[in-house]
């Protein structure tokens, strides 16, 4: 053992390490740092390394580097006494190019040379193929364009042809047709107020062809009248008067028979919906009976 592996040693156990501790610190192989504590340096790579591992056990142990090589320098092997030779040595033993790759070098300027050929003639026909498709499609497309324009006005004219026969089509059966008889309009009948018959006083009238049978009477001066039906039922009775109670209206749609005594014929109008009633007796007579008889559409 040297003395500089009595020191390394003794300052490791100084500190409570043992050789495990220091291979996880220094991350340096046991059987390294064992060789540094004995001197035992024939088991490293080199004397690179040995300088190397000494100054890494140094420092984990805060020891100064320096003055360790300083002290221990003629222990400690020179870093590039035989390490050069060891390189060159590495140097020369790269091993010889042997006759079958020679055969391939030679052989691989001619197959870049091939795969260059091919490759310029690829590019060559893409370029080629590419630009003679688009002419190509071009042509074709124009082609199909002039074909279209023809069809298109072809067909333009066969169907203005066929919309000119439809037409004359259409006139020739217009002509042809018959003109058609045209439907009469029902009318509807018109309200009939007629006189039945007429004596002294009493007269009486047929109401037909009405849907109702609404009665006013409108008096231009004074006059007492009444209105009843057919049962002697009265509906209105009283005086009706210019400026006061000119005029009476009365529904009668639900009665078959009206009586309408009139007191002044002459300063009376009497409608019948809206229809004056002409009387059958001169007004000159005064005092009147009118009997109205309505007759339902359905009988």
């Amino acid at each position: 053992m040297t003395e500089l592996g009595n020191r390394l040693k003794e300052a490791r156990l100084a500190q409570g390490l043992s050789l495990d501790d220091l291979q996880t610190m220094t991350k340096i192989q046991k059987r390294y740092l064992v060789g540094i504590e004995e001197g035992n340096y024939s088991s490293m790579p080199g004397n690179f390394y040995v300088r190397a591992f000494i100054k890494q056990y140094a420092e984990a142990l805060n020891l100064n580097p320096d003055e360790i090589f300083e002290t221990y320098k003629t222990e400690i092997p020179a870093s590039y006494n035989d390490e050069l030779p060891q390189q060159l040595s590495r140097v020369k033993t790269h091993k010889p190019i042997t006759g079958e790759n020679s055969k391939i070098f030679n052989v691989l300027p001619k197959i870049i040379i091939a795969v260059f050929v091919i490759g310029i003639a690829s590019l060559i026909y893409y370029f080629v193929s590419t630009y003679a498709g688009s002419d190509t499609n071009e042509s074709v497309s124009k082609g199909n364009e002039q074909v279209k324009i023809e069809k298109s006005k072809s067909l333009e004219k066969v169907k203005a042809d066929e919309i000119e026969k439809k037409k004359d089509s259409n006139k020739e059966k217009e002509a042809a047709k018959p003109e058609e008889e045209k439907t009469p309009v029902e009318e509807t009948p018109k309200q009939e107020l007629t006189v039945v018959q007429s004596s002294g006083t009493n007269s009486t009238y047929d109401l037909k062809n009405a849907d109702k049978f609404v009665v006013k009477l409108v008096s231009k001066g004074q006059t007492w009248v009444s209105i009843k039906n057919g049962n002697g039922k009265t509906f209105y009775q009283g005086t009706l008067k210019t400026g006061d109670t000119e005029s009476q209206i009365v529904d009668l749609s639900a009665e078959s028979t009206a009586v309408i005594r009139v007191g002044n014929a002459a300063d009376t109008e009497i409608y019948v919906n809206d229809q004056m009633l002409e009387y059958a007796i001169p007004a000159t007579a005064n005092v009147q009976n009118i009997t109205i008889q309505y007759v339902l559409k359905n009988e």
